[in-house]
């Protein structure tokens, strides 16, 4: 980039080393470099608070850019803008003369532009003999675009940080939700411990969090979150096999076969009461202890299931068993293959599982057959609902960004 010789302020405004360093930047810039002014503009804002340049000062630069005749930022196409300061208070919404003079100043000292003053400090160009402006004094967008690739990196990197920022955000919120609702569950119980105690240590744990926390501090709480939720868990496991155990030393009773026709109590059932399978040849043995994933998530991997449920759509477990019910139907997967099922994974999974099934019809031959298939892995632990439903979810949120 040709520059000419190193230019300085007019009247009183001395010449410093910041505005040396700028000009020299911009001409080590390769002369064949272009960029989008607004997609750049846009990086800009990204970055501003890196950058250390106000909102108001990009105000400025944006009605410098309007200025610019070309929407690609070019040195074959000159880099110097000079609207006089009337017309960037118009372009900057009726800016007063000291506000943008103040905001000028600040773009210089941020090296996003410099100032090409001509010797009696007015902004004008002067045209050759072709039309073409030969020479021209104003502000010079030269350091912009010398900057353009830092400036997009430190954009990305800021997006990046605001996505990441988020996500710890909102695995805080449903870590918090988890413990408090397992403090209530464990209350409601009447598991024994001291649980006020553990509501306390709780409460202590978010209450110095800072309104707008850094990345940094939300990890850590992350990580306590998550560490204290894994110790209430484990305090109820124990207690829900403990309560297990008990329940199995008690149990009498055979196997229930298919074709059993005495009433069955509802604890055999493994169901909520209301949730009974409309098939009568399904007959669940147990209730699963647990569900390794929430409802919410079910539904998300898998919404085409929600038209199956009682009243069109799915408000609870129990209604994710008996569109189960209908779906396996549908899918004409035989009663022994579900009730299999329904014995080995426990209502809600083998339910979720049918779930995900539906939702790939398309690519399977016999739903039956590849039900039985999972039903044989997860009976020898060779199978996990997790990756299934991870799999679905990524597809729709790739769906998603193609069709965006």
């Amino acid at each position: 980039m040709q520059i000419g010789s190193v230019t300085t302020p007019f009247g009183r405004r001395p010449m410093t080393l910041g505005m040396l360093t700028n000009q020299l930047n911009a001409r080590e810039m390769t002369p064949t470099k272009s960029v989008d002014k607004w997609k750049l503009f846009r990086s800009l804002c990204e970055a501003r608070k890196v950058i250390g340049v106000s909102d108001r000062a990009l105000a400025v630069l944006n009605a410098l850019l309007s200025f610019y005749p070309k929407t690609e930022l070019s040195d074959e196409n000159g880099l110097v803008v000079f609207p006089s300061n009337t017309q960037l208070s118009l372009r900057t919404h009726g800016m007063a003369d000291t506000t943008l003079r103040r905001h000028l100043a600040a773009l210089v000292d941020a090296g996003l532009i410099f100032r090409k003053d001509s010797p009696n400090g007015k902004r004008y160009a002067r045209k050759g003999r072709g039309g073409a402006i030969s020479v021209a004094f104003g502000f010079s967008l030269a350091p912009l675009l010398a900057r353009a690739q830092q400036i997009e990196q430190l954009a990305a990197e800021m997006v990046a940080q605001r996505q990441l920022d988020k996500h710890l955000k909102e695995q805080v919120s449903l870590c918090r939700r988890d413990i408090a609702k397992l403090i209530e569950a464990a209350r409601h119980e009447g598991i024994a411990g001291d649980w006020q105690d553990v509501q306390l240590q709780f409460d202590a744990l978010t209450v110095a969090l800072p309104r707008s926390p850094q990345t940094a501090e939300l990890s850590s709480l992350l990580n306590n979150l998550e560490a204290f939720r894994d110790e209430i868990v484990k305090c109820l496991e124990t207690y829900v096999n403990a309560s297990n155990e008990s329940a199995n030393d008690s149990h009498i009773g055979g196997h229930i076969q298919s074709s059993d026709t005495n009433p069955i109590s509802e604890s055999e059932r493994g169901v909520p009461t209301g949730a009974e399978p409309h098939d009568p040849a399904i007959k669940p043995k147990s209730l699963p202890l647990s569900k390794a994933y929430s409802l919410d998530m079910v539904l998300q991997a898998c919404p085409e299931i929600a038209m199956y449920g009682p009243t069109g759509s799915i408000s609870s477990w129990r209604d994710l068993i008996v569109a189960g019910q209908v779906v396996r139907s549908t899918l004409a997967v035989s009663a022994a293959a579900y009730q299999k099922a329904y014995e080995v994974m426990g209502p809600e999974n083998a339910s979720t599982v049918i779930a995900c099934i539906l939702e790939r019809v398309d690519q399977i031959s016999s739903p039956g057959g590849y039900l039985r298939d999972l039903t044989r892995k997860a009976e020898s632990g060779a199978f996990s609902l997790g990756p299934m439903l991870m799999a679905l979810l990524r597809g729709r949120a790739n769906n998603a960004k193609l069709a965006a």
